[in-house]
Parts: C-alpha cells; structure tokens; sequence
C-alpha cells in the first residue's frame, strides 16, 4: 500500500519501454490473444515461442508483452516472427498489469474483436495437446471460459489462460481490464483482478465457466483412493480424508478449498489431460506438497512441448518472477 500510495502521488504511469509490429502484423482480425512474459534472463524460451505459435494456429494475432529487464535482440526478433505486436512493459502489476496497459493499444488497433485470449508464461507445456480445451470453450458459447477454477476467495477462474467469446464478453473484459487498479501487493491484485473479474462478468450476464471446474475434479479425486492420500498428505486440515464416505470427503474439500493447480496438479493432468503445470509448483513447491519431484514422468513422450524443451525453459526462469 505505501508503495501504491507513493506511485500514485508521483503520478507514475506503467511505460511500454518499447513497441514494434510482428512480422506478422494483423489489422482486420477478430480474434487477439495478449501473451505476458518474464525471465529473469530476459531469454524467451523455445516453450515460450512454442505456445505462441500455437495460439497462432488457433487464428489468433498474438501481441506479446515482457517485463523481463533485457530482451536479446536476437530473441526479440524471434518473437517479432510470431506476433502481430511486439511490447517491452515496466515491470509492475504482473499480468493483469500488463493487459491493463495494453487495452488502449489493443483497442485502437482491432476494434472488431470477437475472441480474445488472456495468457502468461506462469505454466509449462502444453504437456498435452491444447487443442481439444480451445474447442471446448469456444463450444460453450459466448462468456469467459478458463481451464481451472478456484474456490478460494470465492469461486473465479485461474488467470495463467483465459477467453472470452463473444463480442459482448470480450467488451466487458476489456472494460473490466482498462478500469482495474494495479498495485504492487499481489495479495491486492489477486483480490482486484482475478477474484473481482469473474464477479464482475457474472454480474453483467455472461456465463464464467472452467473446462476442469472445482466441483468435477473434487468427485474424481474423493473416487480415486490414490488421489485421496495425495491430497491428504498435502494438507493438515484433511486429516482423515481417506476414511471418509465420499460425500463427507467432498464436504471437506469443499470446506477447505484446495488450489487446483497445486494440491491438484497430478490428477489435472494425468486423468482430465489439462495441458499444463504451474511453473512455481515444479520450481519452489511453496506449499511442501508430496511428490512434486516426480513431475517429469507424467510428461508423454509425443508432448507438444517435450521435457527437454520445458527443462531448458526452466532455465531462464529460475530467479524470482514478476
């Protein structure tokens, strides 16, 4: 707070150091994904570019975003090849602070949208294929559609992807993003931006769903007796969850709602395919969860981006993030 405080009285604004069009730059499209990147190298990673492209094969024009201190030219040139819009931002405000900065750009250049992607370069992968949770939220209709849910702080979509369909959707994220406040703290900023987004479209009649939403995976995990020990070793507060009826282990797990990405990163991935891990589970494992380790053997062989290409990318992103 007495850095926002200080921010503000300063009158300080977040500059996009420097701004250039990708050799690939789009004008009458519909369809634009904002990409937010960090390395403490300020290398982008063959991952990082893998998942560009394939946001560019799903027909989105890609503006890319770092907040890393130093881009090499020769990578940043690389990123040019893949983006429609190619940004260096201070970095302050993490994600939510770089889309806010960009909506007025975004806006300017392609009123006509009618799919927008919300990404960052927080998860490794796709372990598996991307595709088939793109086409299942573009299926659900027009709202906001993410991969997984939270609970805790009420129930809001995880932010590291994000679409809206629609163009009344994409309006309302847009607006939502533009009037945001960003902050410093991120305890403030998940409150402001993450929590609040999904209140604020649900408010304005848009329909905010998760391809793995919490209630799906809590009834897969209390059935798999495997799952159940994993997350009981992995939090105090679920002390007898494996001797429990189904129903009563779902209560607990409802009670003390879990971080799918986290607590439930084994079962996403091996039983419901999501694509990706979180970068910070694999690197520092905040919460001491068991088995974390073994994360490299749920990696297929035949993975969109194989284990050597997410090894390198841990690499450049060993320092803290933004």
């Amino acid at each position: 707070m007495p850095h926002d405080l200080i921010r503000h009285v300063r009158r300080e604004t977040s500059a996009l150091v420097r701004q250039e069009l990708g050799v690939q730059p789009a004008s009458a499209v519909t369809r634009i994904a904002l990409y937010v990147h960090y390395s403490a190298s300020g290398l982008v990673s063959e991952m990082v570019r893998c998942q560009l492209s394939l946001l560019g094969q799903f027909g989105f024009s890609v503006v890319f975003v770092s907040m890393a201190n130093h881009i090499p030219e020769d990578d940043w040139q690389a990123v040019r090849r893949l983006c429609a819009l190619v940004v260096k931002r201070e970095n302050f405000g993490r994600d939510f602070g770089a889309w806010h900065d960009l909506m007025p750009e975004v806006r300017r250049r392609w009123p006509a949208i009618e799919e927008l992607i919300l990404m960052n370069d927080s998860v490794l992968g796709p372990i598996h294929a991307l595709e088939p949770v793109i086409d299942t939220m573009r299926a659900a209709g027009h709202g906001l559609f993410g991969l997984t849910e939270s609970r805790q702080g009420g129930s809001h979509l995880q932010s590291y992807l994000l679409l809206a369909h629609g163009k009344d959707a994409v309006s309302d994220l847009m607006r939502f993003l533009e009037a945001v406040h960003i902050s410093h703290s991120k305890w403030l900023l998940v409150q402001l931006t993450e929590i609040r987004l999904a209140r604020c479209m649900r408010k304005r009649g848009h329909r905010v769903a998760a391809v793995f939403g919490y209630d799906r995976l809590v009834q897969a995990a209390v059935a798999d007796p495997t799952e159940r020990a994993r997350l009981e070793a992995s939090n105090a507060r679920l002390n007898g969850l494996t001797q429990l009826p189904n129903d009563q282990a779902a209560a607990l797990l409802h009670k003390w709602p879990l971080n799918p990405t986290h607590h439930m990163w084994h079962l996403l991935v091996s039983r419901f395919g999501n694509p990706f891990l979180k970068t910070e589970l694999v690197l520092r494992n905040p919460g001491q969860l068991p088995g974390v380790a073994s994360w490299p053997a749920v990696v297929p062989p035949d993975a969109p981006c194989p284990l050597s290409v997410l090894h390198a990318h841990l690499k450049t992103v060993q320092a803290a993030g933004p």
